[in-house]
């Protein structure tokens, strides 16, 4: 059990030059539990990939610094917001891996910004998506700006991250899936304001572990998924026997089940958790076109300080985003057409029962700080079934909206709102 330092390959710690291929040859030349040293320095790096039963260690003041060039990022198949698609690789790549571990206290650094304008500008009202959203093409920009994240699992069991840092990444910071028994603990997740840098997205994987973490970012903090539309409905993958405990959450959207939810999503723990100034609480969020499910959720003592919506619940979210404008075509890329092919009809709406929510505190200590307590719109068609508070305690401005439940129950429930809700209120920006 060797430990292999990358500096014995000629990586360069000077932050320009680019090592990616010193620093895969000293992954490649691991053998059965060796360790992978990346030293301390700044090692600039295009995507590099994993091998099993290995550990990549990332010492103190270590970063692994993105590159900034698309071309260092090669094309894969991978998953991309719910869509089986050609992508681009991630910064680290564990990629039908078994018994792998990540760990140290070092960081990886996306530099996502470049990634960022490309989306939406330097102003963020440019870039891709002010053009695509010109043609209509809202729906699909998300999918053609390719964007890497900084880390993914995917088909791959046994998988420990351990300690360090992301930041910045392009796109999502870390996405574990089609994968078994992963455990994510005592993470950093850092990221500006860039567009969909989500923290940790969990998707259509199983018997995942969140613990520790502490987690800023410009979407969901922490998200579970499990595919969109009906190829992802045909597949079946469900994301389920998940817990994300001990967590604080900063900026960003909360925790959130969906919105890709075709394959269903169940057996879900989220408890102990802390969240401040962070937009949204506990968060679901579907679409008419996603069908499957979420069911068996339980949701336990978190406080909250200054969440603008400590519960949303919306079953028809985003609909520029969630719905094409126009039908399927065979001269469109692949993507646009499953994108472009969501679960039709009653089979469309998701099925939300047996939610369970308890021991909660939300309280506001800023004075101008906006909260709304309760954000709920499910499917008249298909209402919201089992949802249940006990042992609650909101503070806000305005309660808020309930709709679209069936079996809603609270029981010692206490909610401080003073002001009128407002129509305006019914926005939320991501």
């Amino acid at each position: 059990m060797a430990k292999i330092n990358i500096l014995d390959f000629n990586a360069v710690p000077d932050a320009t030059t680019l090592s990616t291929q010193a620093i895969q040859r000293a992954i490649d030349s691991a053998a059965a539990g060796d360790t992978v040293l990346i030293p301390a320095g700044r090692f600039l790096t295009g995507a590099l990939f994993l091998k099993s039963e290995m550990t990549l260690e990332l010492a103190k003041d270590a970063v692994l610094l993105g590159s900034e060039r698309l071309e260092d990022y090669p094309l894969i198949d991978s998953r991309v917001a719910g869509i089986d698609m050609v992508w681009p690789a991630a910064l680290l790549n564990l990629n039908q891996c078994c018994n792998v571990r990540v760990c140290g206290s070092g960081t990886l650094d996306g530099q996502g910004a470049v990634w960022w304008h490309k989306f939406w500008g330097a102003d963020e009202n440019g870039g891709m998506l002010a053009d695509y959203s010109r043609r209509g093409l809202r729906w699909v920009v998300d999918y053609d700006c390719q964007r890497p994240r900084n880390l993914v699992v995917y088909q791959s069991e046994n998988i420990r991250l351990e300690g360090f840092t992301s930041r910045d990444s392009g796109f999502w910071n870390l996405h574990i899936c089609y994968s078994n028994q992963v455990s994510v603990q005592g993470l950093q997740v850092i990221n500006g304001a860039g567009p969909s840098t989500d923290g940790i997205d969990i998707d259509s994987s199983q018997r995942v572990r969140v613990e520790g973490c502490t987690v800023s970012c410009n979407d969901d903090n922490i998200c579970v998924k499990s595919g969109r539309g009906a190829e992802a409905q045909q597949l079946a993958r469900t994301a389920r026997d998940i817990i994300i405990h001990d967590c604080t959450l900063l900026n960003g959207s909360g925790i959130t089940l969906g919105s890709e939810t075709s394959g269903g999503i169940e057996n879900v723990i989220i408890e102990h958790n802390r969240f401040s100034g962070t937009g949204v609480g506990f968060r679901i969020k579907s679409a008419r076109n996603r069908g499957g499910w979420i069911k068996n959720i339980i949701v336990r003592h978190l406080t909250l300080e200054d969440v603008s919506y400590p519960f949303m619940l919306q079953l028809n979210w985003f609909p520029q985003y969630s719905y094409s404008e126009q039908p399927a075509d065979t001269e469109q890329p692949a993507h646009w057409r499953k994108l472009a092919s969501g679960v039709e009809g009653a089979a469309g709406l998701t099925h939300v029962e047996n939610i369970h929510i308890s021991h909660i505190c939300s309280r506001l200590t800023q004075p101008a700080a906006f909260s709304r307590a309760f954000f709920i719109e499910g499917a008249a068609e298909h209402p919201i079934a089992q949802l249940h508070f006990s042992d609650v305690r909101l503070q806000a401005q305005e309660f808020g909206k309930i709709a679209g439940v069936r079996d809603l129950r609270f029981e010692r429930v206490t909610v401080d709102a003073p002001a009128a809700t407002q129509s305006e209120n019914d926005e939320y920006a991501r």
